[in-house]
C-alpha cells in the first residue's frame, strides 16, 4: 500500500441542482439543495484513499462547526488528518456550486482559512511516497512542499488548479504536472492543446498530462504523446472528477504502478465519479 500526502484546500460544497445553468443576471428557480464534502485537495485526498493508498491531509479549516464536520468526513474516509490546522481568524472554505441536468456546473469559491494552509513538519516522513499539490493552496506553501518532498525522495504530482503561473521552485521539481485542456492554455499562451503539453513538459522535464473531460486525457512523456480514451457513460454531475483522477493517480503510482497504466486507472475513476452527485 502506497503513501500520499495531499496537499490542498478543504472546502464544504453547497449545491443548487438546476434544469439549466443562469445567464448573466438571471435567477433560475425550482432547484434542489444538497451539502457535500469539496475543495480539490481533500477531494484527491478522498480518491487516493478510495484507490488504496494510505493518505495523509495537509491543510486549514476554520475553528468552526463547518470545519468540525469536514474533519470528521475525512477521519471517515480512513485519511490521517494530523497535519490538518484549525484558525480563528478564518471560516472553513466554502464553494456555491449549481448543476444543470446535463452535469455542467458553475462554481463560485470563498477560500476562506485555505489561505492559511502552511507545510506541516513530518507530513512527508516515512518511506517514499509520492506528494500531491493542488492551486488552490497558496504558492508559499506549495514551494515549501515541492521543496520537503524533493529532500524527502518522494515524487511529486502538481494539479495546476485554479491556473496561475506555477512557481520556478515546482518546475525545477519536476512534477508530473496535471492541468486540463482549458488551464493548459491558461499556462502557456499557446492555442494548441497538444503543443501547449509539449511546451509545458519542457519547462518541467516531467510527464504532462491534460485532462480532456469525457475524451480522456493526453499523455506527453518524452517524445512520446498518448491519448487515453474514457469510458463512455452516464453523466450526473462533472464535479470534481479532474480531483478523482488525481487522488487515484498519485495513489497508482504510490503502489508502484507505470505512469500508462496508473493514467489508465485514474480515468476510470474519473468517469465512474460523474455518474453520482457531488465531487466525491
Amino acid at each position: 500500500m502506497g503513501l500520499v500526502a495531499v496537499v490542498g484546500s478543504i472546502n464544504v460544497d453547497e449545491v443548487v441542482r438546476v434544469e439549466r445553468l443562469p445567464r448573466e443576471g438571471e435567477t433560475v428557480s425550482g432547484g434542489d439543495f444538497t451539502r457535500h464534502g469539496g475543495g480539490k485537495g481533500a477531494n484527491q485526498a478522498v480518491a487516493a484513499a478510495r484507490a488504496g493508498a494510505t493518505v495523509r491531509m495537509v491543510g486549514c479549516v476554520g475553528d468552526d462547526a463547518i470545519g468540525d464536520a469536514a474533519l470528521a468526513e475525512l477521519r471517515a474516509a480512513d485519511i490521517d488528518v494530523e497535519h490538518v490546522a484549525r484558525s480563528a481568524e478564518a471560516a472553513t472554505g466554502i464553494a456555491l456550486i449549481m448543476v444543470d441536468r446535463d452535469g455542467r456546473n458553475q462554481i463560485a469559491v470563498a477560500p476562506g482559512a485555505n489561505r492559511l494552509i502552511a507545510m506541516q513538519p513530518g507530513a512527508l516522513l516515512g518511506p517514499d511516497g509520492v506528494a500531491l499539490l493542488s492551486f488552490e493552496a497558496p504558492d508559499a506553501a506549495l514551494r515549501h512542499a515541492a521543496a520537503v518532498a524533493l529532500d524527502a525522495g518522494w515524487r511529486l504530482v502538481v494539479n495546476p488548479a485554479p491556473a496561475r503561473a506555477i512557481p520556478q521552485e515546482l518546475l525545477d521539481a519536476h512534477p508530473v504536472l496535471i492541468p486540463n485542456e482549458h488551464e493548459v492554455v491558461e499556462l502557456t499562451g499557446i492555442a494548441d492543446v497538444t503543443a501547449a503539453a509539449i511546451a509545458l513538459q519542457a519547462l518541467s522535464g516531467a510527464p504532462v498530462i491534460v485532462t480532456l473531460g469525457a475524451a480522456g486525457a493526453l499523455l506527453v512523456d518524452g517524445e512520446v504523446i498518448t491519448q487515453v480514451a474514457a469510458p463512455v457513460v452516464e453523466v450526473v454531475d462533472t464535479t470534481g472528477a479532474g480531483d478523482a483522477l488525481c487522488g487515484t493517480l498519485a495513489a497508482c503510482l504510490a503502489a508502484g504502478d507505470p505512469l500508462g497504466l496508473a493514467l489508465e486507472r485514474a480515468i476510470e475513476a474519473a468517469s465512474r465519479s460523474v455518474m453520482t452527485a457531488g465531487a466525491r
